[in-house]
């Protein structure tokens, strides 16, 4: 009775808990979330049905007063063809309820190492969490413009957990379709190349042309005008150096808005592709693949030419990362990973860029560039697993048991930052044929 008392008792507290910290949210949200009112939905709905309903092609279409239009493949149209039949209420409400939900299943996995570590219940780990990205910059921005990326996130990490982390042949497909889709998780293409996983990512290279195939045979005419045409015609997407362009060339573009230099851009990313690539390669040696799709999203907002505000949830792994690296290590290293990733979280959460719109010279230079400087700093610091590095073993792979969950646990005498014995368990997955 005394038990279940106590439990109960926990329960209730952790309850409120959820809810203060809900509450909490709810009033950050009111007071300084701004609401695009499904904006960048809107636009897919209406050239979705634009094209399906026989009034021109699908990049043809503007939004009525503005000047945004498609800017997605081709097959990107084709996956959102169920808009045309659907109403717009429909549409909005499942577009929010796909992101809540892809966004409560990535964190669950990678909350899985803390909750078997500290005997947390899963389902106030993920709420606790929950309520705080919540307020995380990038992905209120996703759901307030109706963004497709948290979706995009879900499918990559996907294709490691459940496909190339079990070795099957199937691995490389959802990388494949979601580069179908928006030509950003392509890079995750080129770290399967990086780690020698070359069959997947053949078939991520494959099911992408098959899937770009299908589109051409489907809609020929807007699969050569996306591919001859919109893909190049930045002033589709905005101007380069608009502060929400979070990218290294939104960086350099700012630094000479009139006349952004092409080749300065160029060096910046051939510098960074290629610490990325040392760092991504030195993660899988240690075994830790997990820390090593984390950079790669975290390049990937750094390179691409256009990298808006919402395209930062792909920095939400590598944030997660610094929490859980600094909630299982011990010692004084537990402070520092931590108050790194709450100052980072809090930047990515403050709208201190906006504060700086058009004011690119002194203080405003770092300051309208916070959130590139952000992507930054996590490509620097991100940890890997390495004893040396942090206090507690961290394997990183990506299995059917979690995204990230260790194969070597402490044992005795391993508490409180004290170097104890290790216990292997038996290896519940593989992540692939990199050495």
């Amino acid at each position: 009775m005394l038990e279940t008392t106590t439990v109960t008792r926990r329960t209730v507290a952790q309850v409120l808990i959820v809810l203060a910290l809900a509450g909490g949210a709810w009033a950050f949200l009111a007071a300084f979330a701004v609401r695009h009112g499904s904006f960048d939905l809107k636009v897919y709905y209406g050239a979705v049905n634009y094209w399906l309903h026989g009034q021109g092609e699908v990049y043809d279409y503007l939004k009525p007063f503005s000047k945004y239009g498609f800017t997605y493949p081709p097959f990107a149209a084709l996956t959102m063809a169920p808009m045309a039949v659907l109403p717009w209420w429909a549409v909005n409400a499942l577009s929010i309820a796909g992101t809540v939900v892809v966004t409560l299943v990535v964190l669950d996995w990678f909350l899985r190492p803390l909750v078997d570590r500290y005997g947390w219940p899963r389902w106030f780990a993920v709420a606790v969490a929950a309520c705080l990205v919540s307020v995380f910059e990038p992905l209120r921005e996703t759901v307030s413009f109706g963004q497709v990326n948290m979706l995009l996130l879900f499918l990559v990490l996907a294709d490691f957990r459940y496909l190339i982390g079990r070795g099957s042949r199937w691995g490389g497909v959802a990388i494949g379709l979601a580069t179908a889709v928006k030509l950003t998780p392509g890079i995750f293409v080129l770290y399967l190349l990086l780690t020698r996983r070359y069959r997947a990512a053949l078939t991520a290279i494959g099911t992408s042309a098959a899937a770009t195939v299908l589109a051409m045979l489907i809609a020929p005419d807007s699969s050569r005008e996306f591919w001859t045409d919109a893909l190049w015609d930045t002033d589709r997407v905005g101007t380069l150096s608009f502060i929400s362009n979070q990218s290294l060339e939104g960086l350099v573009a700012r630094l000479d808005p009139t006349h952004p230099s092409t080749p300065l851009w160029a060096v910046v990313v051939l510098v960074t592709l290629g610490f990325w690539a040392w760092r991504v390669r030195r993660a899988v040696r240690r075994g830790d693949d997990l820390a090593g799709v984390a950079l790669t999203g975290v390049a990937a907002c750094l390179v691409s030419p256009v990298t808006w505000i919402h395209h930062l949830v792909w920095l939400l792994p590598a944030l997660l990362l610094l929490f859980a690296h600094g909630l299982l290590a011990g010692g004084r290293r537990r402070w520092g990973w931590l108050a790194l990733g709450t100052g980072l979280y809090a930047l990515l959460s403050s709208r201190l860029v906006w504060g700086y719109a058009g004011h690119y010279t002194g203080i405003g230079l770092p300051l309208s560039n916070a959130y590139a400087l952000a992507a930054v700093i996590l490509l620097l610091v991100v940890p890997t697993g390495s004893r040396q590095e942090a206090d507690v073993p961290h394997d990183g792979q990506f299995d059917d048991r979690s995204v990230g969950a260790p194969d070597r646990v402490p044992g005795p005498g391993a508490v409180g930052g004290e170097a104890g014995p290790l216990v292997e368990p038996a290896r519940l997955g593989v992540v692939g044929e990199h050495p």
